[in-house]
C-alpha cells in the first residue's frame, strides 16, 4: 500500500499536469487510469482526477476505471477528488465528471475528504456540487488558468490537515 496514489484520466494534458503537481506536493505516485490496475487504488489516500467532456461525461479513459472501482471495496478509505471543466461553455455541467467519481466512491464506501467551496465560480449547475460545496477541487483551465496553481496548493494543504485527523 502506498501513502498517496493519484489516478487520473487526461485527454489534453491538463488533468495529468495537475496530478503530477499534486503528486510532487504530497510525495505521491501518479497512475493514468488507462493503465491502472486494482493495486494502484490501494493507498492511505486515494486521489481521483478527471476532466468533464460533452454534457457532463467522464474523460474517456475512466470507462475502464469505473469498472475497476465497481470491483473495489473502498470502505473507510480516504478518497479525494479533483476535476477540470469549463464553467462558461458548459456552465450547466461544470465538473460533472468529478461528481460521477464522487458518487461511485461513496457507493463503494469511501470517506471523501477535500471538499471545497463553490463560491466564486461562474457555473449554473454541477452534479459535483451540494449545499454550496464541490465534492473536491474544481479547476477550469479554459477560463481561469491563472488560479490553478494556487487552488492546487491550498487544496493539498487542506488534504494534509484532513488526512491527519
Amino acid at each position: 500500500m502506498s501513502d498517496v496514489s493519484i489516478i487520473y484520466g487526461s485527454s489534453t494534458g491538463n488533468t495529468e499536469a495537475a496530478a503530477n503537481q499534486i503528486a510532487r506536493l504530497l510525495n505521491g505516485q501518479t497512475h493514468n487510469v488507462a493503465d491502472a490496475d486494482a493495486n494502484d487504488f490501494d493507498a492511505k489516500l486515494l486521489i481521483l482526477g478527471t476532466s468533464t467532456w460533452g454534457l457532463g461525461d467522464l474523460q474517456d479513459d475512466w470507462s475502464v476505471g469505473i469498472s475497476l472501482l465497481d470491483r473495489l471495496d473502498l470502505n473507510g478509505q480516504l478518497v479525494a477528488l479533483f476535476g477540470f471543466g469549463d464553467q462558461s461553455g458548459f456552465a450547466d455541467s461544470f465538473v460533472d465528471g468529478m461528481g460521477t467519481l464522487y458518487a461511485k466512491a461513496i457507493e463503494r464506501g469511501a470517506k471523501v475528504i477535500g471538499k471545497t467551496s463553490a463560491q466564486g465560480y461562474g457555473h449554473s449547475a454541477s452534479t459535483a456540487e451540494e449545499n454550496g460545496e464541490f465534492c473536491g477541487l474544481a479547476l477550469d483551465n479554459d477560463n481561469e488558468p491563472d488560479k490553478t496553481d494556487a487552488r492546487i496548493a491550498a487544496w493539498v494543504e487542506q488534504l494534509k490537515q484532513e488526512s491527519a485527523s
